[in-house]
């Protein structure tokens, strides 16, 4: 940057190496005076800013607009309901100068000069000694933005709080550090699906423990000094036992260390985020929980296939399979799920989906009753399956589907195929190169299976 040809400076001029620049600092104006001179647009704007950092506010003007009115009959500031006078500055840390005429905002500035008191003109940037930037906040986070430009710094200022309020833009803090563990759900797989809230915390951690199926694109961007470690692969051994992440947590918050539990979908929908804030909490650990999007709900979605819809699905059930029907282990009635109308949502299914369907079909379900398998839901190789109960497990061994995968069953899923139908035309491919074939649960068929089962339901009671 080149430097400016600078004299010497005389009594009477002024050096130009700092003009137009401004020295940014952050006034603590709680329980000092502040003099508003003017109560017009300007004003609204201001006055209740400094109000919430404290700031005793007197008023000036012969009219306010509505809102500063109501400030003041809930007497949150002096309203002096007249013009400015000389002598109106005395006592003030700081002078807003937003009166109408330029005439009286210049009198204000010089009584404010005279006494050595900080005054922002609203109407000539210039000829102020203070100027207001255009400002945020974001938690504990306040921003503040000078450019000579006001919409330049107010378009700078909203990228800023922006990037802090989605997470996108993230600093730990070091002086009061989080502390304890966080239980943040990580949400269905697409990094961006975390909530704010949990990219917060996820900055602020000195140590995170992850699963395998939470977005570990986010890992990438924490800093090097954070301990990462992943509780689907141990030396020796497939993974860690619960007991040992229980172990993990409490060890490392107890070091003083603020840890983060980052796991797919919600915490404690099938994530064991219960065990883990009991073991917590009896260890003395205090415990944050951030609830996430969940697969049951967000990977269909995702697909296009809503879990309900009206006159074909009031109700679902969410049925985690890590063991099959007939298992001594299970405690899920099979037999009324058959016979309910409500749409099914079936989590770590894929290795026993043989043995579901011939339940469902034992106890009352058609066997051409539709189905959907979505695999690697909300990321970029999402593949969708539908097909019937009597042929799933063909179709899924002859695709070489894996998990992890979201299986639904019920009539919403000719509803999803009507959507995606209505998408594409013949002949397309989807996103992943997928020939965009009809299914083989044509929607009418699907409707009137769907009501001879209500028949037979209705006709039984």
């Amino acid at each position: 940057m080149k430097s400016k040809d600078i004299g010497p400076a005389t009594a009477g001029t002024r050096q130009q190496d700092g003009d137009g620049q401004a020295y940014l600092l952050g006034l603590r104006l709680r329980d000092r005076r502040v003099i508003v001179i003017g109560g017009g647009a300007v004003a609204a704007r201001r006055v209740p800013r400094l109000l919430a950092v404290g700031a005793d506010v007197v008023l000036i003007s012969p009219a306010v607009t509505p809102a500063l009115e109501e400030l003041a009959a809930q007497r949150r500031i002096e309203w002096r309901r007249r013009e400015y006078a000389s002598g109106d500055c005395a006592d003030a840390w700081l002078v807003i100068a937003c009166a109408g005429p330029a005439e009286v905002n210049e009198r204000v500035a010089a009584e404010a000069e005279a006494g050595r008191v900080w005054c922002a003109r609203a109407d000539d940037a210039a000829a102020s000694t203070a100027w207001t930037p255009a400002a945020g906040t974001v938690g504990d986070t306040s921003v503040g933005v000078l450019s000579g430009d006001p919409r330049h710094s107010a378009a700078v200022r909203d990228a800023i709080t922006t990037g802090l309020q989605a997470g996108t833009i993230a600093a730990r803090h070091y002086r009061r550090r989080a502390a304890g563990v966080a239980l943040v759900g990580g949400g269905p797989g697409d990094p961006g699906l975390i909530t704010v809230k949990g990219r917060w915390l996820l900055a602020e951690a000195d140590v995170v423990i992850t699963d395998r199926l939470a977005p570990r694109e986010l890992l990438a961007e924490l800093p090097p000094d954070v301990t990462v470690i992943d509780a689907g692969k141990v030396p020796y051994r497939r993974q860690m036992s619960q007991d040992e992440i229980n172990e993990a947590l409490i060890r490392h918050a107890k070091d003083g260390k603020f840890v983060v539990r980052l796991k797919g979908g919600d915490p404690f929908v099938f994530g064991r985020g219960g065990e883990e804030m009991l073991a917590c909490l009896r260890a003395g650990v205090p415990v944050t929980v951030v609830p996430g999007v969940s697969s049951a709900i967000g990977v269909p979605t995702a697909a296009g296939l809503p879990v309900t819809h009206r006159g074909t699905a009031q109700d679902f059930h969410v049925i985690s399979v890590h063991v099959p029907p007939g298992d001594e282990r299970s405690t899920v009635d099979w037999p009324a799920l058959a016979r309910s109308e409500g749409t099914l949502v079936l989590l770590m299914s894929l290795d026993r989906i043989g043995a579901v369907t011939r339940t469902l079909i034992e106890h009352g379900r058609p066997g051409n009753w539709p189905i959907s398998v979505i695999a690697d839901g909300t990321m970029p190789t999402q593949h969708t399956i539908y097909s019937t109960l009597e042929d799933v497990e063909r179709r899924l061994a002859a695709e070489g589907v894996r998990s992890p995968a979201v299986v639904v069953i019920g009539g919403v899923v000719a509803v999803a195929e009507k959507l995606a139908g209505l998408g594409r035309e013949p002949g397309d491919r989807d996103q992943n190169g997928f020939d965009a074939v009809p299914s083989p649960v044509p929607p009418l068929a699907a409707d009137s299976e769907l009501n001879e089962h209500k028949a037979r339901r209705d006709h039984g009671r």
